[in-house]
């Protein structure tokens, strides 16, 4: 039978001015945590959207997540992989 995990990445997102800082965080079903982080700025002579710093701070740190949860998945390869000990 299949089994089945859902993990959950939460989104946290703060303005401050022109600047959106995200950080998304991951919870696995052992509860650990992966957190990446992403910003966006806001050029002074461009309208206010926050939406879109919104956006664009979010998508940073997902993709920050991500190559944080692949060196997490790389180490454990180095560490846990190999040939089974008969």
């Amino acid at each position: 039978m299949m089994e089945a995990k859902q993990w959950t990445v939460q989104i946290y997102i703060t303005e401050d001015g022109d600047d959106t800082h995200a950080r998304a965080v991951l919870t696995t079903l052992d509860t650990s945590t992966v957190t990446g982080r992403g910003v966006a700025r806001r050029n002074p002579i461009d309208r206010s959207i926050p939406e879109i710093g919104d956006e664009l701070a979010a998508s940073r740190a997902l993709e920050d997540l991500a190559i944080r949860l692949h060196d997490v998945a790389s180490d454990d390869i180095v560490q846990l992989a190999g040939p089974a000990e008969a």
